[in-house]
């Protein structure tokens, strides 16, 4: 592969419904790049919880809106960004679950940001005017 990088992007409606066409898109791509089954569904797992959590949290479940999903990569690395205009994610807020005590109870959700971090090797957040972004990336 040559030092380029390559770039797409779609736009779908802030709703699990398009969950599977999120999924494919982003497992397509990460194919393509020639990561190993394993790591596909790492991604395809931690762009699933990013959505969800966009979904869920920034939009509280408000079926206009809509997440851009952009996805590139290089020589090195793959990244997707899903961007939204909701209520920004403050990581300085997050406190790690006790993903154990979760299990233990039998306590669904709470930690979809811990697995985005433990599957991907950087995550990023940031917000620009009114445009929230989360940019995981996956190195080669």
């Amino acid at each position: 592969m040559s030092n380029s990088s390559s770039t797409y992007s779609i736009s779908v409606q802030a709703s699990t419904e398009h969950l599977s066409e999120v999924r494919d898109f982003v497992a397509k791509h990460a194919s393509e790049f020639g990561f190993a089954p394993q790591d596909v569904d790492d991604i395809r797992l931690a762009v699933d919880e990013a959505y969800t959590n966009i979904i869920k949290h920034a939009y509280k479940n408000d079926r206009q809106k809509s997440v851009d999903i952009e996805l590139g990569y290089n020589s090195q690395k793959f990244w997707i960004s899903l961007l939204d205009t909701g209520d920004a994610f403050d990581p300085s807020n997050y406190s790690k679950p006790d993903v154990r005590q979760k299990i233990k109870e039998k306590k669904r959700g709470g930690v979809g940001v811990y697995l985005i971090r433990k599957l991907m090797d950087d995550v990023e957040y940031q917000t620009k005017g009114s445009v929230n972004e989360i940019r995981m990336t996956k190195k080669r």
